[in-house]
């Protein structure tokens, strides 16, 4: 009931209140009990238009209520699993059930795809992975294959055979035995420090989670990156170290050597066994073969004159090897070249101060300017004992050596 139509039924119950508050005192004074049947009239009058009020006022009470629950009951709340109800139930299948079609499309309605109402802002919650995303560094790194060894001082120092004349015979008896000679040299490397160093503002290392973490792991990978470089490229001009393919012994292209002119159609891996051949004449024996991963791949392509793959005659096992030699690619070896040693007679790694990284604000104005400085330094040296322990060489060169004339 509105208040409007409640106030007019108050006021009107009040006024038949008084009415009849004043015809019972009218009663009371007379000693008949008559009332005026002028006031009487005036009662009855009240009395009925109260009563319309009242039956008015239920009526569009109820009217109100009965629109109202046809409104209600009139409402389909509309979504994606009842539109997709309604058009399953309306036959949208059936054609694919009764094999007169092979597809079935009905349409949502943007209306019900509740879904597709807009947020703004960030409404619902999310997930932070807070590890850094970026590209590997190496998975296999040169010191890995080669002997390492440590040391404090500034300077690694060894014995090296630079001749030898071989005068041992066969000699008759009572005859002189022929005389053998040598020389050594005192060969010495300076340990080369290599590293790098970058700043970062205060407020980076405190907001950006696992910042610290990713810098610790990315960096070092960095360094050891060009390690890799030095110990296989390096000139061995301070404060480069002496390379392996600086020192090493060259894959013999000239008449000299032991296939010359005689493989057909000679390939890269007719070179590697030429070269793991070169490696055993100087009486060792080959652990290591190096090779950009093109080549690598490139020797895998390799197919008989009836287009069959030649790689199940070349690899044996989940780890690449020739003559059961192990394969490693290294993105450090320059495509086109290739290396084979015997790394326990060959060469050896020293380390004077390992790789470490270092967080620091003692650097020009970092602490004015609110910087912190990381770096990451390590001191190494490349002793290279046995040069004839190494055969290297250009693919390109060799195969043209090897080739029939």
């Amino acid at each position: 009931m509105t208040e409007e139509i409640q106030k007019q039924l108050n006021q009107i119950g009040d006024v038949v209140d008084a009415k009849i508050e004043k015809a019972f005192g009218a009663a009371q004074d007379n000693a008949k009990g008559e009332i005026e049947s002028s006031l009487k009239s005036e009662i009855q009058n009240l009395t009925s238009e109260f009563n319309a009020k009242h039956d008015d006022a239920t009526k569009r009470m109820d009217s109100m209520e009965v629109e109202s629950k046809k409104t209600l009951s009139g409402i389909n709340h509309k979504n994606f699993k009842s539109s997709l109800i309604t058009s399953l139930n309306d036959g949208a299948l059936k054609g694919m059930i009764d094999g007169s079609n092979h597809a079935a499309k009905f349409e949502i309605k943007a209306g019900d795809m509740t879904m597709a109402n807009s947020y703004t802002g960030v409404v619902a919650g999310e997930t932070v992975i807070t590890d850094i995303k970026y590209d590997p560094s190496r998975k296999t790194h040169i010191r890995s294959l080669i002997p390492n060894g440590s040391s404090d001082a500034q300077t690694v120092r060894f014995p090296k055979e630079s001749a030898y004349d071989d005068g041992a015979a066969a000699a008759a008896q009572g005859a002189t035995l022929g005389a053998s000679d040598f020389d050594i040299t005192a060969t010495s490397v300076n340990f080369e420090k290599i590293g790098t160093f970058m700043r970062v503002t205060e407020e980076m290392l405190a907001d950006t989670a696992g910042l610290s973490s990713y810098l610790s792991a990315r960096v070092p990978g960095k360094v050891l990156s060009i390690e890799d470089n030095e110990i296989l490229n390096g000139d061995g001009s301070a404060p480069n170290l002496d390379g392996l393919f600086t020192d090493g012994t060259a894959f013999v292209t000239g008449s000299g050597g032991a296939f010359y002119q005689s493989v057909e159609s000679a390939n890269e891996y007719d070179v590697l066994i030429a070269a793991l051949n070169q490696l055993n004449l100087s009486n060792y024996q080959a652990d290591t073969i190096l090779m950009n991963p093109t080549d690598l791949h490139k020797i895998i392509l390799l197919k008989s004159t009836a287009n069959e793959y030649l790689r199940q005659q070349i690899f044996g096992g989940l780890q690449p090897t020739i003559m059961g030699v192990p394969v490693t690619v290294n993105t450090a070896v320059t495509a086109g070249k290739f290396l084979t040693m015997d790394s326990r007679s060959a060469t050896q790694l020293w380390i004077r101060e390992n790789l470490a990284i270092e967080f620091s604000r003692e650097d020009s104005t970092n602490f004015r300017d609110g910087f912190v400085t990381v770096r990451a330094v390590e001191r190494v040296a490349l002793t290279n004992y046995a040069p004839n322990a190494i055969v290297q060489g250009t693919f390109s060169t060799a195969k043209t050596a090897l080739e029939t004339a």
